[in-house]
């Protein structure tokens, strides 16, 4: 069971960026160019950058968004389009604490909105020199302001400059000196135009989280998206499924050898689930002894690549916990996801309570809190 005395920390939780994110962070001689909230209509804020309107969109709950009926037509759109309609813990971090303490979470693990899960959203730029610089004011916020300002109860982690994998590991490095504790990367980098995991672009990344003890953490849908079997099929679909993207990212890595030949490289899969690693697991073993194609780049079983570097989570997902062991102990971790949807905010340690119910104190406190300070050095 779930024991009092369990510090519970979150492994996947988002922020929505506060107005001043970049211009305060940002080096000086990019100040006015830094991204900035505008409202060109009532009722829709967001960004503006280089030119370009990216709109607030905050997929919350009935908890953690206020659904304004009616309001400019927009009583029904799934996605809150400003901060008003957002509880001010998405965005504030004195709030966000708060909101914490009702739910019974110690600590968190944050993505960002505005950049994308993946920092995706800096590919987009025309000027790579103004995205650098506000990649790292991101960076720089997070690590200097938002995290600072509660350091035992938040878990640094930053991004990279996907655009360029040398760049990337000079600021894994840069930000490993300032206290980062993870390094925000994509499942799957060819669905957005970048080379993709077998071909060896990207090892300065690996080698440099390698070195730096920094996990990587990959967020289901920096691939691009989620699964969608045709035009006309619900996004609920790819939700649903998610962790389809996080079998496909594990497979990928392992197979490809990506991980294998960086010891001490640790890959988080994010929101993807973890019931169904035992059977992924099984599947790879197999088709690594039977079908080994031009390709195969692992020398030894999937799953014994698995154990020495990824790491999943889960809600409350019963079938992880009941198949805990086959997983590894130490491989499970606990999500929150809030704000969003798939949040049980402010019940989520009643929910994983529930779900912990018949497995050992010690076991339950792994899963909830010890495995987490491990994977990412945080005490």
């Amino acid at each position: 069971m779930l024991t009092d005395d369990t510090k519970l920390i979150s492994v996947d939780d988002h922020v929505i960026e506060p107005p001043n994110v970049f211009i305060d962070h940002i080096a000086p001689r990019y100040r006015d160019e830094a991204p900035r909230i505008v409202e060109p209509e009532p009722g829709v804020q967001g960004w503006e950058w280089e030119g370009r309107f990216y709109p607030l969109q905050f997929q919350g709950n009935v908890h953690t968004r206020y659904f304004r009926e009616g309001e400019q037509g927009r009583g029904d759109d799934l996605f809150a389009r400003r901060y008003p309609d957002m509880i001010p813990a998405a965005y504030d971090v004195h709030e966000r604490v708060r909101s914490m303490d009702e739910d019974g979470v110690w600590a968190e693990l944050l993505f960002p909105t505005f950049p994308r899960f993946g920092g995706n959203r800096f590919l987009e730029a025309t000027d790579k020199d103004l995205a650098l610089a506000c990649l790292q004011a991101w960076n720089d916020w997070m690590l200097d302001e938002w995290c600072a300002a509660y350091p035992d109860r938040f878990i640094p982690q930053t991004l990279i400059p996907l655009w360029d994998p040398q760049l990337a590991a000079k600021e894994i490095e840069r930000c490993a000196a300032k206290g980062s504790k993870a390094v925000i990367f994509v499942e799957n980098p060819y669905p957005i135009g970048l080379p993709s995991f077998p071909t060896g672009h990207w090892d300065p990344v690996f080698a440099a989280a390698a070195h730096t003890g920094l996990p990587l953490s990959m967020h289901i849908g920096t691939s691009s998206g989620l699964l969608s079997p045709s035009p006309d099929s619900t996004p609920s679909v790819g939700i649903a499924l998610c962790g389809v993207n996080s079998m496909s990212a594990l497979g990928d890595l392992i197979f490809s050898g990506a991980v294998e030949k960086h010891p001490g490289c640790k890959v988080a899969l994010s929101e993807g689930g973890a019931g169904w690693v035992p059977y992924v697991l099984e599947r790879l073993d197999y088709t690594w002894q039977r079908s080994r194609y031009d390709g195969v780049s692992c020398s030894k079983l999937p799953s014994e690549v698995f154990a020495e570097h990824f790491w999943v989570c889960m809600v409350a997902d019963r079938y992880a916990i009941i198949n805990r062991h086959l997983i590894g102990l130490d491989k499970l971790m606990w999500e929150c996801d809030f704000p969003h949807n798939d949040s049980n905010w402010p019940d989520s340690r009643k929910v994983l309570a529930e779900a912990v119910h018949d497995v050992p104190d010690e076991e339950a406190r792994q899963i909830g809190e010890l495995n987490a300070r491990r994977l990412y050095d945080f005490w």
